[in-house]
């Protein structure tokens, strides 16, 4: 059975590192030249990411890679002193397991997993996909496949050309977040320092293994701006206007614009397709279901989507309709609960009031302070709250004969 997987980030080398241990011949496109090293940002596994991860023998080299960012110093607006957090608390209280890595270090972490078993075409994308599976490329001959992955993120081309009109049924949860590479002067190494006022958040950070650091910008809109997703000379116009006056040393970041040889920026926006297959061709991770970009879980919940369809498919034995809907049914819940968890969280992330400032900045403190044992014990009661993430079950597929 021939599978495409389109997208080479996250999801689209986890789906393929599974589908060819099942037994499958995979074949992956991805439109950039190379595997992807842009700058990009950090990102959070929890439970059942580092669970998939440690099946698929990549865990040690995961957890080498983490940023290892383990205090928060936050000023806020127009306030002197800081307030410091110990952020291994925070982290211990939203999971049992729990890593943070940048996001490009994971995908050639994953990508290395299964590289000298899956065709790769680098610098190529699908034109056109056919009723009868066979796709179209921009440089490719055209080729039949039995199944067809959109795992190209939250702008997706295979959603685009699979659910036409619907493929852009998207919710603006009310933010845009941004990230600027930086000399790794401006920060330093297990500490992230950052800025919180009103309707706005900028922070800096790096690891010891990189050799710059990431600004990091959130900030509230009421509407979303104009804008097309690929300018980023608007996107960067947008950027200043947003956090001028801010701070000097948010300042300092944002003259790095013009200078950066990484920069990332989109709107905080969830993906709100309800199936999220037709015919041939299914999705995953934000192709299918982005709850919103650093708000939602959404790599865990991309790492999670993977492993499920891979075993769906084997499971029902190449049978994709039945494979499909399993599936769908699997991931469902998940996904609902992040759309309903990274709603709240965009909101308290970036504070559209002082009261929800000075709420944030004293939450976090809190539990900093307070004992872990403690602070894990409480958050534990709440699975639909901060463990959310945890929560999420991982499917047995051990018993599929390979």
């Amino acid at each position: 059975m021939r599978i495409l997987i389109s997208g080479a980030s996250i999801a689209g080398p986890v789906l393929a590192y599974w589908l060819t241990r099942y037994g499958f011949d995979v074949t992956v496109v991805e439109r950039a030249p190379t595997l992807r090293k842009t700058g990009g940002h950090a990102v959070d596994l929890f439970r059942p990411a580092m669970e998939i991860s440690a099946k698929m023998g990549v865990l040690p080299r995961i957890e080498a890679l983490a940023t290892g960012t383990a205090r928060l110093t936050m000023y806020r607006e127009g306030r002197t002193k800081p307030i410091r957090i110990d952020l291994t608390k925070i982290y211990a209280a939203t999971s049992d397991r729990h890593v943070e890595i940048m996001r490009d270090d994971l995908s050639e972490i994953y990508y290395d997993a299964a590289r000298d078993d899956v065709e790769y075409l680098f610098g190529d994308s699908i034109t056109a996909i056919e009723h009868d599976g066979t796709v179209t490329f921009e440089h490719a001959p055209a080729h039949a496949f039995d199944v067809i992955v959109g795992a190209d993120g939250l702008h997706s081309n295979v959603r685009r050309l699979t659910f036409g009109d619907e493929a852009d049924l998207t919710r603006f949860l009310g933010g845009y977040l941004a990230v600027v590479s930086a000399p790794k002067s401006l920060a330093a190494t297990n500490e992230m320092i950052g800025h919180l006022g009103l309707g706005r958040l900028a922070a800096i950070y790096t690891a010891e293994h990189l050799d710059d650091a990431r600004a990091v910008f959130m900030f509230r809109s009421k509407e979303e701006l104009d804008y097309d997703h690929r300018d980023s000379l608007r996107q960067k116009e947008l950027l200043r206007d947003a956090f001028a006056g801010m701070h000097p040393e948010v300042d300092g970041w944002l003259e790095e614009i013009d200078r950066t040889p990484a920069f990332y920026f989109d709107a905080i926006s969830q993906l709100r397709l309800d199936r999220w297959s037709r015919r041939r061709v299914t999705l995953v991770g934000d192709a299918g279901y982005c709850p919103g970009p650093a708000v939602g879980g959404s790599t865990s919940l991309a790492v999670l989507g993977a492993y499920v369809l891979a075993g769906e498919l084997a499971e029902a034995d190449g049978d994709h309709l039945r494979a499909f809907a399993a599936y769908e049914l699997q991931m469902s819940e998940s996904v609902h609960r992040s759309r309903t968890f990274a709603r709240g969280a965009a909101k308290g992330l970036i504070p559209g009031s002082r009261a929800g400032v000075w709420a944030l900045s004293r939450g976090v403190q809190l539990v900093s302070l307070i004992p872990g044992s403690l602070s894990r014990a409480v958050a534990k009661l709440n699975t639909k709250g901060i463990r959310m993430h945890d929560s999420m079950p991982v499917p047995d597929y051990t018993g599929i004969d390979v």
